[in-house]
């Protein structure tokens, strides 16, 4: 495994949003009890949908080799599971369907995930990633360190009692430390698409490759 530590304006952004963060749900108990959860939580979801078309059309997924080509598929179903799960498979929408319905919706929408993973060109590409590709350390910290802090507030354990000041902020809280946590796993994945995409120049410089390549000799 290797890690990249390069710094950019990107991981200073979301250090500072996740700093900012920490000092709202501390210090500012009364200025979020006026913010709506509901238009944190509808950001969030948008943010997570947009990453789904945004990954097709940025990586084109169908220009790559096959492992490639599998990884970013496999991305995409990540994103949309992750959009799944804010909208809660759905019951944000229809809260009066009975929760068996979205139980059924839940299961189709991980599966993908998991299935996925039987394949050998995705597991190949996961492999070669994870040992030959430096991983963007500083992204990678902040989404940790970001999910960490929304898990405790949510369930009441680790350090909770230090990441907010006031108990009826907890719900606008935990949405609030999400938000570095969609943003710095977005700009990871970004990381590895810049890597990983096929641009027209690259194209180009294929076919000139091909082009001008000496040909093997065929005797008639």
């Amino acid at each position: 495994m290797k890690f990249d530590f390069r710094l950019n304006g990107a991981v200073v952004a979301l250090f500072s949003l996740l700093s900012l963060t920490v000092v709202l749900a501390i210090t500012q108990s009364a200025v979020l009890l006026t913010w709506n959860v509901h238009v944190v939580e509808a950001f969030q979801a948008i943010l997570l949908f947009i990453c789904v078309p945004f990954t097709w059309f940025y990586v084109r997924p169908d220009t790559l080799t096959e492992q490639k080509k599998w990884f970013w598929l496999w991305a995409m179903a990540w994103w949309l599971m992750f959009f799944g799960r804010s909208i809660s498979w759905g019951r944000d929408f229809f809260p009066e369907v009975p929760h068996f319905y979205y139980r059924i919706i839940s299961i189709f929408v991980i599966a993908p995930v998991v299935l996925m993973l039987f394949s050998p060109h995705l597991r190949a590409e996961i492999e070669h990633k994870w040992k030959q590709v430096r991983l963007p350390f500083w992204y990678l910290l902040i989404a940790v360190l970001s999910l960490f802090f929304a898990d405790s507030v949510e369930h009441h354990r680790f350090i909770d009692t230090w990441l907010y000041g006031y108990a009826a902020n907890q719900d606008i809280v935990e949405e609030l430390y999400e938000n570095p946590f969609i943003l710095a796993l977005f700009c990871a994945a970004f990381y590895f698409m810049r890597q990983d995409r096929v641009t027209q120049q690259d194209k180009l410089m294929l076919a000139m490759e091909a082009e001008f390549s000496p040909k093997p000799y065929q005797s008639k």
